[in-house]
């Protein structure tokens, strides 16, 4: 009986011995990172949409986020920076994604898709290409100051969702 039992109580060590590997990895090395010594160009971005503002606030989030995020600083200028992005706002559209009883807009679902390449400093490959979406919805009003305040505010919140995004996405190397 003793040595049935210290079988099973082998064999219970290696099934839990199993089932605690993982297999949890880094997925990458540590090049990806972006750190606070680093320097970043955001210049305004091309502009495809309907917004006229789209490209400003776009710019202001990255800003923010690059510094709030991971400590990055703005670059004067694209030949001073150590990181250079390059933007293309594709699309920018708002649309109607509930109504009320009375068949009124209640809620709309604002979208921006931007096309985002960013290069480091003396390479010509970027470190990382590709097309984002931010959506953020946000409520319809009657009054028209009140209903273009509360579109800004989804813009702004849409424009910080693709720079967090694009920061992932640039570290995790997808």
């Amino acid at each position: 009986m003793p040595v049935s039992l210290w079988c099973r109580g082998m064999a219970l060590a290696l099934l839990l011995n199993a089932m605690a590997g993982c297999g949890y990895h880094l997925t990458n090395s540590r090049s990806g990172q972006l750190g606070a010594d680093q320097k970043i160009w955001v210049p305004f971005f091309s502009n495809e949409s309907v917004s006229p503002t789209a490209q400003t606030v776009l710019r202001r989030a990255f800003y923010d986020e690059f510094r709030a995020l991971r400590g990055l600083t703005p670059a004067s200028s694209e030949e001073g920076a150590d990181l250079a992005m390059k933007a293309k706002i594709v699309s920018y559209s708002n649309r109607v994604v509930s109504y009320n009883a009375i068949d009124q807009a209640r809620e709309y679902s604002l979208s921006l898709n931007v096309e985002l390449e960013i290069v480091k400093k003396g390479q010509e490959a970027p470190l990382w290409k590709g097309q984002i979406q931010g959506t953020k919805q946000y409520p319809a009003n009657s009054n028209l100051a009140l209903q273009r305040n509360a579109e800004e505010q989804a813009l702004d919140a849409a424009a910080r969702i693709v720079a967090q995004k694009f920061i992932t996405s640039l570290e995790e190397g997808y």
